[in-house]
């Protein structure tokens, strides 16, 4: 039952929305039903109308046709007359020709005149066998030749501007003149105009005016010159483009002449600018150079004035390059020129001058500021705006080989060179260099080779982005290059200074009289000496070097005394028994004691310490006294004065050396020598010789 109940509901719902569907449609039927009943009323009116418009058509079509029967010969008559009007108007034309063009002609309407003539020409050449139109050709001809003398006349003048006398020839072209004659004339002419341009460029290159800023005549010539040239060029491709191959060779020949001059007087303005520092404008002046050879270039391809034009700008920036690298060198000159006078004056004036790390600090970051700027003045070539800095030069090679190779890598060589040129031998140019000037510049080539050249390589292939494959000089090779010019600097700054202390011990043993001197009572005066410019030099390098690495020291190393009871050796060659007839056993004792006695190298390599380097000039000193010793002859109280002299020496030689035994090595072999050169070696006791040295 509820089942049914709720059937029931449903159909009752069913029921209604079916009744609310057929009433909607009803309603729609009913207006559907209104609307064909009206479009069958407007459909039979339409066919009424249509009728009616039909029997009007077949009425018009018939008062049409009896028209067109009536006038049909009428027509045919008025289109025979308009004809004939036709045909009388031209003829009016031709017959009136001779006097237009007479009064075009002195009017100076030119060009209204050869319109004319050109549309009369082909019917009076077609009937010039009559007599009447004969004699208007005639006239036509004979008015037709005073036009194109005056238009000769008028281009020859040569007074109006190059699009009126384009006009001019393209008139002459129109009247049947020969092109060839004319494509002559055309160039002739314009060679007279762009001829002036380049002499008043010429002049202002003379000797008595100033010349213009290079930007400005640039732009003088890029205007002038230029700009004319394209005129020239597109006035003669659009007139005698008739002429084939043959035109364009004779218009490419011209160009090619002129713009070989033009270029000429730029190189000569921009030689006058490879002095200046500034690269800013000359960048500027060649960017608008090239930019305004665009145009030219595209025109006249065949006369290749592109291509000269970018060959200008990359001969300009190699010179640019030469010059920059000149400058450098020029500074680094100028920097070693302010080291002498830092190093002499400070002598001269009797007052304390900068030190050695000070100067080479600021002989460093003067280098580098230099070289710095000069990349940044050289990096303009190169910039973005600049048109031509997309060139394949420009990309590749003026990076690697001219940058790179050419100006850094030229001038850390060149450097290196100039360095190594302070190592002559002594009378020529090493002579007179200051051995501070020589360790600076040591030192200033280590540092390179440890960083600056790194960083020198490392910011020039940054700012330019090399795309060239070509080789270039790797770093490892200019950083051994400038470790071998440090170190042949640093051995000659040995040499130097051992040379200046052997010349001191040489003249105090030679202009000494060592037969006949008095009994020792003190140091000689030049053993101090030696001492003090030893301790100087030790400070000198120590300002620039590291220490070094010394070996062990004995603890009696101070109070060694020098005596010819000293060593084993010594005492079997000097034993009070010492008798004339011992001589060959004692040298015999010294020649076997020095076989097995270590070799010493006096011209030893350097290392990059204080320690080698003092050791390097002791060894020098030592060893030049050993020899001049050997040259000379004792008396007692001379060899007794050696004796103090070689004590007095390892007192304080010896903390410079790496290796103390070396010093007493040499000073045993003076000692020995000297008592060898005897006659009556006494020897002094070591007490004496001690007290001696305290006291001195």
């Amino acid at each position: 039952m509820d089942s049914e109940t709720d059937m029931v509901r449903q159909i009752r719902s069913l029921d209604s929305d079916m009744q609310t569907l057929v009433y909607e449609n009803y309603n729609k039927f009913i207006s559907a039903t209104d609307t064909i009943r009206k479009m069958k009323n407007d459909f039979r009116k339409m066919e009424d109308e249509m009728d009616r418009l039909a029997t009007n058509m077949a009425v018009i079509t018939d008062f049409s046709a009896r028209i067109s029967a009536t006038l049909q010969d009428r027509h045919e008559r008025i289109t025979k007359l308009a004809g004939v009007h036709a045909l009388l108007r031209k003829l009016q034309f031709l017959f009136e020709l001779p006097s237009r063009l007479t009064k075009c002609v002195e009017l100076g309407a030119y060009g209204q005149a050869v319109r004319y003539q050109g549309r009369a020409r082909a019917v009076l050449q077609q009937y010039q066998h009559l007599p009447s139109f004969r004699a208007i050709q005639d006239d036509c001809q004979v008015i037709t030749a005073r036009l194109a003398q005056q238009l000769r006349q008028r281009f020859r003048e040569g007074g109006s501007g190059a699009p009126e006398q384009a006009e001019c020839v393209e008139l002459l072209l129109a009247l049947g003149e020969p092109a060839e004659e004319l494509c002559e004339e055309f160039l002739a002419h314009a060679r007279g105009r762009l001829e002036e341009e380049l002499r008043s460029l010429e002049a202002e290159l003379g000797p008595s005016p100033p010349a213009p800023d290079v930007l400005e005549f640039t732009d003088r010539g890029g205007s002038g010159f230029v700009g004319g040239l394209c005129q020239v060029a597109a006035a003669y491709q659009e007139l005698f483009a008739a002429q084939g191959p043959a035109g364009a060779e004779k218009l490419a020949a011209f160009a090619q002449e002129l713009g070989g001059r033009y270029f000429a007087l730029v190189e000569r303005r921009l030689a006058q600018e490879q002095g200046g520092g500034d690269n800013s404008l000359l960048v500027r002046a060649l960017d608008r150079f090239h930019r305004r050879l665009r145009a030219p270039g595209a025109l006249l391809a065949a006369a290749g004035l592109a291509e000269a034009a970018t060959e200008i700008v990359e001969r300009v920036a190699r010179e640019r390059l030469g010059h920059h690298l000149h400058g450098l060198r020029a500074a680094f000159l100028g920097c070693l020129t302010d080291v002498r006078q830092a190093l002499a004056a400070p002598r001269l004036a009797g007052k304390e001058g900068p030190g050695l790390a000070e100067l080479l600090t600021n002989v460093a970051s003067s280098i580098l500021s230099h070289i710095k700027a000069s990349l940044a003045a050289v990096h303009l070539f190169t910039a973005k705006e600049v048109s031509f800095s997309n060139k394949p030069y420009f990309r590749g090679e003026f990076c690697s080989q001219g940058v790179r190779e050419g100006l850094i890598v030229g001038f850390i060589r060149s450097m290196c060179q100039t360095a190594q040129s302070f190592c002559d031998s002594p009378g020529e140019k090493g002579g007179a260099t200051p051995p501070a000037l020589l360790l600076l510049l040591s030192r200033l080539c280590l540092d390179y080779e440890t960083a600056t050249i790194s960083y020198i390589l490392t910011l020039t292939d940054e700012q330019f982005l090399v795309q060239d494959q070509s080789p270039v000089t790797p770093v490892s090779t200019l950083c051994a290059e400038a470790r071998e010019t440090a170190r042949r600097l640093l051995t000659h700054y040995v040499k130097v200074q051992g040379l200046v202390i052997s010349q001191m011990l040489r003249k105090s043993v030679e202009t000494r009289d060592w037969l006949s001197t008095l009994e020792p009572r003190n140091v000689r005066a030049v053993m101090k000496r030696v001492v003090e410019d030893t301790t100087a030099i030790d400070v000198q390098v120590g300002l620039l070097y590291e220490e070094g690495v010394r070996k062990a020291q004995s603890s009696d190393s101070s109070k060694r005394t020098f005596s010819v009871y000293s060593s084993s050796r010594q005492q079997g060659r000097y034993a009070p028994s010492y008798t004339p007839s011992a001589p060959m056993d004692t040298n015999l004792l010294s020649n076997i004691q020095k076989l097995f006695s270590e070799r010493i190298d006096v011209f030893s390599p350097v290392e990059f310490n204080k320690v080698s380097v003092l050791t390097g000039i002791i060894k020098i000193s030592l060893k030049t006294l050993l020899e001049c010793v050997r040259l000379r002859t004792f008396g007692r109280y001379g060899l007794q004065q050696v004796q103090v002299d070689c004590h007095f020496l390892q007192l304080y030689l010896w903390r410079f050396v790496a290796d103390e035994e070396l010093v007493h090595l040499l000073l045993d072999e003076v000692v020995a020598s000297a008592a060898l050169r005897c006659p009556d070696p006494v020897p002094m006791e070591p007490s004496v010789v001690e007290v001696i040295c305290e006291r001195g």
